[in-house]
């Protein structure tokens, strides 16, 4: 892993706050022109510390103000179960995360969906349809206190 210097440190800050910043702006705001900003944010991208850039959506307005975390156990723990309902999550698209946890639940999933009869059909006829699965847990988000898609850059 290459170090990061402050400037880099910076320039991920900034395009964690705001992707549609231009290399002008960036320049300007850190003392540069716009040349090596452009090499920089280039080398950060090949890098792998910038992925990909998106629109962060208002879910509210797409009516999909439901938040829900739904835990997943598993009957059985082989491989070949694993990769299945990892292989199934992924053609969910009301499945917005997925992790595999370690502890009580094996798999904890972040679902916005428009209301509760829609996430019932969604566990009822998707969900609970992907073999292997022994426990479902869900829980309800009632209000938002923090959500950021950024990381803390030290």
């Amino acid at each position: 892993m290459e170090h990061l210097d402050e400037t880099d440190k910076t320039i991920l800050r900034i395009l964690q706050q705001d992707a549609k910043v231009t290399t002008k702006e960036l320049a300007g705001r850190l003392g540069l022109t716009i040349s090596p900003v452009y090499e920089r944010i280039k080398r950060l991208e090949s890098l792998g510390y910038i992925r990909q850039y998106v629109a962060v959506l208002n879910k509210d307005l797409l009516s999909q103000p439901i938040t829900t975390f739904c835990q997943v156990s598993m009957r059985y723990h082989d491989k070949a179960f694993i990769e299945k309902f990892e292989e199934e999550i992924q053609k969910l698209e009301e499945v917005q995360e997925c992790y595999h946890m370690a502890g009580e639940v094996d798999f904890l999933l972040k679902i916005n969906i428009g209301s509760l009869p829609e996430y019932h059909d969604f566990v009822r006829n998707k969900l609970s349809k992907i073999e292997n699965i022994g426990t479902l847990n869900s829980t309800f988000v009632l209000k938002e206190i923090k959500h950021t898609t950024g990381y803390h850059i030290a």
